[in-house]
């Protein structure tokens, strides 16, 4: 055999090591940011990978005191039982409507404060904008509650305009019809100031000769937030947007739990609420902890499905 053929088997065996060694030297020199990641590695290791373990009572009647091995299998009865249910489908189309109409109508409004607030050419008005309206989200959600009861009350300044003005006082707060209205308003005016932080700054990273050529070219206004500004935040937006939808199922659990009362059961009845009520407070927990699961799943679907649509139609995704 020619002497050149004859592989050198020592670096044969440097070869598949130099990637594991180069992570090693890796770790070695920046050792101590590496220790900073134990705390949040732990942190999710324990209170989200930790917990899996227990999605087993899903397929399972469980007995607290037989605990999660003890207890019996019983497979998919609890999903079917959810299925047959006769309010399967209304918490399904309460949980649907009100998180694709928040989508729909909340999502875009931080976008167009954000635009707003960088086309104020004053400073100083600028600020005073951002920070009206970032207010409302450090006020605690039962506060919150608590102003729309008082201010939507039948005896309200809500109410009282509307009879000034000849109509008749609604029972806002108690009406099925009125909820998601209520809800999902409230939600924009609480948040919208706070989720429009991040458009800040990636607007904030426009170069600005982008500005200026359009300018020149004699773009308007309103051409050059449409041809400059939205097209240098579209990642952020679609990597947004794909967060969102990866927790479409999932609402704002606790207000609407304030919100709700027997009056208006058929609108605010949703999933979280069901779980919290039946789960919790009636000890059903191999029940809901299927119903848990089918909407985990739903929203796993649903990110998975947006993020490969993103890939292909863009450069922007999560992965």
């Amino acid at each position: 055999m020619n002497k050149t053929e004859i592989p050198n088997t020592a670096a044969a065996r440097r070869i598949p090591q130099e990637p594991g060694r180069r992570l090693i030297r890796q770790i070695a020199r920046r050792y101590d940011l590496y220790l900073m990641l134990l705390i949040p590695i732990t942190w999710y290791l324990v209170f989200h990978y930790g917990p899996l373990y227990g999605l087993q009572i899903a397929f399972k009647n469980f007995n607290p005191g037989k605990g999660i091995l003890g207890s019996s299998w019983v497979g998919f009865e609890h999903f079917q039982r959810f299925f047959d249910s006769y309010y399967f489908w209304r918490l399904l189309w309460n949980t649907l409507s009100i998180n694709l109409f928040s989508l729909l109508i909340a999502f875009p409004v931080p976008i167009m404060l954000a635009l707003l607030i960088n086309e104020i050419g004053s400073k100083r008005y600028s600020k005073l904008l951002q920070n009206v309206t970032y207010i409302p989200h450090f006020i605690s959600v039962v506060v919150i509650v608590g102003i729309l009861t008082v201010l939507l009350s039948p005896s309200g300044p809500v109410n009282m305009l509307i009879q000034a003005l000849g109509g008749t006082p609604t029972r806002f707060m108690e009406s099925a019809a009125w909820f998601k209205t209520i809800f999902i308003s409230s939600n924009i005016w609480q948040n919208m100031g706070w989720q429009s932080i991040i458009y800040i700054a990636a607007l904030s990273g426009i170069n600005p000769q982008l500005y200026e050529a359009a300018k020149m070219d004699g773009a308007s206004r309103i051409r050059r937030i449409w041809h400059v500004s939205l097209p240098g935040i579209v990642p952020v937006i679609v990597i947004l947007l794909i967060l969102d939808i990866g927790q479409f199922m999932n609402i704002g659990f606790e207000k609407i739990l304030l919100m709700q009362n027997n009056l208006n059961l058929e609108s605010s009845d949703v999933i979280s609420t069901f779980v919290y009520t039946t789960g919790i407070l009636k000890g059903e927990y191999s029940y809901t902890a299927a119903i848990g699961l089918f909407n985990s799943l739903i929203n796993l679907t649903l990110l998975l499905l947006v993020n490969r649509f993103a890939r292909k139609t863009s450069d922007t995704s999560l992965w």
